[in-house]
């Protein structure tokens, strides 16, 4: 299934680099197997990868709720639910993710935030009191093909890798979390509440 997600957001999609891929579903896999969360938030589904990938190995009786902002993708993700039959297990939400957590109060255990960059720091802020104690966020792309530390040094920084440096040193800084940046694929910030 998510071979075939990830064949199908190449051929159809515009921007098929944003699908999170083996090695990301693989490591979004492991660490729902060993952790285990009932309650699962995604901010950002693009074309599901991730979704489906943490839906499979998350326990049996846990939930998935995944927002993504482009209406137009909705069709494609609810085609792969469907097909992975996990409906009951997902909950695709199209809107806007700060609507979302500013209304929402929800408590999470496992969260995967891979939407706009420059809203990290925001959407780090609202998610901090709706986590659980121990629960885990993941931030993607953090080190943003590297421009993170490449442009830190040349002087020269585009907008989004000034929001990640920016989201980086305000998870150095939070005396709530834990962090690890693992740097796979394009830098994964690994977050556990205290």
């Amino acid at each position: 299934m998510l071979a075939e997600i990830y064949r199908q957001t190449h051929l159809t999609q515009v921007s098929p680099r944003m699908a999170s891929g083996n090695i990301q579903g693989q490591f979004l896999q492991l660490l729902c197997k060993l952790h285990k969360p009932k309650k699962l938030l995604e901010i950002g589904t693009y074309t599901g990868y991730a979704t489906v990938a943490m839906a499979l190995a998350a326990p049996e009786d846990a939930k998935i709720t995944t927002i993504e902002i482009n209406p137009e993708l909705e069709d494609f993700v609810r085609r792969y639910i469907q097909k992975a039959q996990l409906e009951d297990k997902i909950e695709l939400i199209i809107g806007d993710a700060m609507n979302f957590l500013t209304s929402d109060n929800q408590k999470w255990d496992f969260v995967f935030l891979d939407a706009n960059k420059e809203h990290y720091i925001k959407y780090l802020e609202l998610l901090l009191p709706k986590i659980n104690p121990g629960g885990i966020i993941i931030a993607d792309n953090v080190l943003w093909g590297c421009k993170v530390v490449a442009q830190q040094n040349s002087g020269k920084i585009d907008h989004d890798t000034l929001a990640l440096i920016r989201f980086n040193d305000f998870v150095q800084q939070c005396n709530q979390i834990e962090n690890l940046l693992l740097p796979l694929r394009d830098g994964l910030m690994i977050m556990q509440k205290k």
